[in-house]
Order: C-alpha cells, then structure tokens, then sequence
C-alpha cells in the first residue's frame, strides 16, 4: 500500500526561480539532507519528461544512488520524477509551485511506491525504517534550505 506524505512551505522569490533551483538535478545536495546531488544521464541536460539521472544519496555512514525518471517538467508550475532501484519502483516525488503575493508557495511530496517484500531490503540500505517520518522531515529541511537560498 503507498503512502504520501507533502510539506509546503511560502519562499519569497517567483516561480521561476524555484522551478529553475529544483529541476536543476546537480544543485539538489545543497538543501536536501539526504540527496547529495545528481546528475543527467544519456543525452539528458536538463529536466524534461522522459529524462534520467542518477543521484547519489547518504544517510550517516550509508550511502546509496538511484535512478529516476522525469514524469513531469511543466515550467513554473510543477516537477516529478520517479525514482527506481533496478526495476523496482520506490518513489514518486514531486514539487508544484503556486504563485503567492509574497512569491510561492512550493509543496514538495513523496509517493511510496516500494513493494512490501522491498522495505526490509531499503532499510538496510538506508538505515531508515519509518520512511515517511524520515521524508516528512527531510522535506521540511529541504524547503528550508531552499528557502534560504532563494532568499539571499
């Protein structure tokens, strides 16, 4: 059974430029605590359905990388990709913006989409067992960051 867990936050800078900090794959490992960035794969440069990239992910001592695929890259308004481990698949993200008077409203959400038999396995990889409490904070910390920078 998946879950899904948002957390939005309001950052005072325009769609546009959250839209352009988030797609960007390669900048994802200075406001995620647990990403430490990507990069495209194939002839992939930037974020557009279909795309790939790889990230490179840590939590404590472990650390991990993924695969994931770009479902959605609609400017401005909405991010999502799916990411994989192998054929499995383990999570949909996503980030929407909404423009606000102030700047935007962004909302970041994870779709857990891991098969019950895979959870074990990703907790020993990982080192997390209560995935949607670890993602809900991660999140929080991610907007917070990126807040930040945006804000500078």
């Amino acid at each position: 059974m998946s879950s899904t867990v948002s957390v939005s936050r309001d950052i005072a800078a325009s769609p546009e430029a959250l839209w352009a900090m988030v797609t960007d794959v390669t900048r994802t490992g200075e406001w995620s605590p647990e990403n430490q960035g990507g990069a495209w794969l194939g002839t992939a440069t930037a974020a557009a359905p279909g795309a790939r990239f790889k990230a490179r992910n840590r939590n404590g001592s472990r650390s991990w990388s993924t695969v994931s695929k770009v479902l959605d890259a609609t400017p401005d308004r909405r991010f999502a990709f799916r990411v994989m481990a192998g054929p499995i698949k383990v999570a949909d993200w996503s980030y929407a913006f909404e423009p606000t008077a102030d700047g935007c409203r962004v909302t970041e959400s994870c779709t857990d989409l891991r098969p019950g038999w895979f959870k074990p396995i990703a907790k020993l990889a990982t080192g997390v067992a209560d995935r949607d409490t670890h993602n809900r904070a991660g999140m929080e910390q991610t907007l917070e960051r990126l807040a930040a920078a945006a804000e500078r």
